[in-house]
Parts: C-alpha cells; sequence; structure tokens
C-alpha cells in the first residue's frame, strides 16, 4: 500500500485550511504605532551605558598597569638586594681587599661613609678570619620611601668551618636593607642587622 492517494476529480480533500482568528488585544498591541520619544531614550540609555562599560575598563587597564609597574619594581629591588646580601655574607680571607672595593662600589650615601671610614678596619678583620658562604633564606619588600628608595627585610644563612675545618657553624641573621636606585642600577644606602 502507497501513502499516496489518487484524488478523483469532484472528491472532497482530506484536509481543510482554517482561519485561526486571533485575540484583538494582541493583535491591538502591534498594531499601535511605536512611541515616537522612547526611541530617542533607548538610544541615550545605550550610550551613557556604553561610556560607563568603556570607562569601567580604562580604569581597570590603568590599575592593572600600575600593579604590573610595582610588581616589577619589587622584583629588581629584591634581585638586587638578594644578590648584594649573598655577597655582603660571603668572604675570603685571601681576597679582602677585592671584597672591600666590591662593597664600597655598591654603596651610597650613609652606608658609603661608614664603610669608607671603618674599611681599614673591615679590611683587618676579613683577612684575620675564615671564608665564610653566604646564602639569602628569603626577602620582602618592607616599605617604599617617598625619596624612591626601598627598605628590604632579608634573612641570611652564613656557613663557616673552624680552622680545622673539622667543624661547621651555621649563623642565620636578619637585616634590612636601605637600597636606592641610581642609574640604571642600585645601590645600598643603609644596611642595619635585626637583632
Amino acid at each position: 500500500m502507497s501513502p499516496r492517494r489518487k484524488i478523483d476529480a469532484g472528491e472532497q480533500p482530506l484536509l481543510n485550511a482554517q482561519t485561526v482568528q486571533l485575540p484583538r488585544k494582541w493583535l491591538s498591541h502591534f498594531a499601535k504605532p511605536a512611541r515616537p520619544h522612547r526611541f530617542p531614550m533607548l538610544v541615550t540609555l545605550a550610550a551613557v551605558l556604553t561610556a560607563g562599560a568603556l570607562t569601567a575598563c580604562a580604569l581597570m587597564f590603568v590599575s592593572h598597569l600600575r600593579a604590573d609597574g610595582q610588581a616589577e619594581k619589587n622584583r629588581a629591588v629584591l634581585s638586587y638586594v638578594s644578590s648584594f646580601m649573598t655577597e655582603f655574607t660571603s668572604v675570603d680571607p685571601y681576597h679582602a681587599n677585592d671584597y672591600v672595593d666590591r662593597m664600597l662600589a655598591q654603596a651610597t650615601g650613609d652606608f658609603q661613609k661608614q664603610y669608607q671610614s671603618s674599611a681599614n678596619e673591615i679590611l683587618f678583620r676579613i683577612a684575620q678570619g675564615e671564608r665564610t658562604r653566604g646564602t639569602v633564606l628569603d626577602a620582602g619588600v618592607d616599605r617604599w620611601n617617598d625619596d624612591g628608595s626601598a627598605n628590604v627585610l632579608v634573612a641570611t644563612e652564613v656557613t663557616s668551618k673552624s680552622p680545622d675545618g673539622k667543624q661547621t657553624f651555621d649563623n642565620t641573621d636578619r637585616w634590612v636593607a636601605t637600597a636606592r636606585q641610581e642609574g640604571n642600577g642600585w645601590k645600598i644606602s643603609n644596611l642595619s642587622q635585626v637583632l
């Protein structure tokens, strides 16, 4: 049997099309003309919302750039101070003069004055001491000062051996280093041990 059926002439169709009557309220809603004062109000509202969204995006972008800049400054000063403190706590009595020269080259301000005035005493102590190896355990920026310098808290561990080489001594210290940017590099302007 085929689903197709042939309709003979004069025979009534199987489906009758009927028109559907929609309720008057529904028709009347679409038949009304749009109010002319709504369109400018909607355009103005859309413009205000767009301007607000653009302003919020711009403020977030500027805030993000500032945070990135500050994070980069923190990384730079922490890297420098960590490197300096490793060098500062690692002394070799056979290269005492080089050590004092390197420290003076990285000093500025009060630290440079103090180090320069006691350079001979420091040189004498290093030459009579044992070799030490310093490592930085941790470092963090305490605060940024108004002059652009940064106070950095540093924890160091200094390892040394006894004169006979049989015993190893570890000494942990905490320091506050003030680093100031001069030119393209950083220098230490103040260094004090925290007791």
